[in-house]
């Protein structure tokens, strides 16, 4: 097993996903002005900017709860359920917390963070997040099952139970064939 860095991984504030967002966002804004006008961009600016200030406290909550389960769940504990050496047990752990893992992205992917600055591999993390976006018990419950009924959400979660443990699978895929590993 190789050592792990306690050093907090410096993140860049460039980084590609938000360079693509800022392109996308100058192309939207250039073809609104050119068929809308510069009054039609402010009023896009300033509706975005209540919606930010809606969202911030969320995401900063989720933060929170990302950062308070570094200090709270040792380390040993996350390596060994869900680390690289976990295996298909790892995963399966990794999916039933996704599946049961309330809340919205604000908390889903700075949990997932968590998990991986602490001992997660790859491999679990994506199973947690495809678990918690596919099948998620809460949204299962909450909105499919008064719609949908009790037949439709059973065959909709059975149907998809698999699938993260086989992103997860593929996420250790190129691990596993790798010679130099132990």
């Amino acid at each position: 097993m190789h050592p792990v860095s306690t050093a907090p991984k410096r993140r860049r504030l460039l980084d590609p996903g938000l360079v693509i967002i800022i392109v996308l966002a100058s192309i939207g804004a250039g073809l609104t002005y050119r068929d809308q006008g510069m009054a039609a961009v402010w009023a896009i600016i300033e509706d975005d900017s209540l919606l930010f200030l809606e969202i911030l406290p969320k995401v900063a909550a989720g933060c929170l709860i990302g950062a308070l389960i570094t200090l709270l769940v040792p380390r040993e504990v996350i390596v060994r359920l869900v680390g690289s050496e976990s295996g298909l047990r790892g995963l399966v752990i990794a999916t039933l917390a996704g599946i049961l893992m309330p809340g919205g992205p604000f908390t889903v992917f700075p949990v997932t963070v968590a998990f991986l600055t602490i001992g997660a591999d790859a491999g679990a993390a994506i199973a947690f997040v495809t678990a918690w976006h596919v099948i998620g018990l809460n949204r299962a419950i909450i909105w499919e099952m008064p719609f949908f009924g009790p037949h439709f959400v059973v065959m909709r979660v059975g149907v998809s139970l698999l699938f993260p443990l086989l992103v997860g699978l593929v996420a250790r895929w190129p691990r596993l064939h790798r010679k130099d590993v132990p």
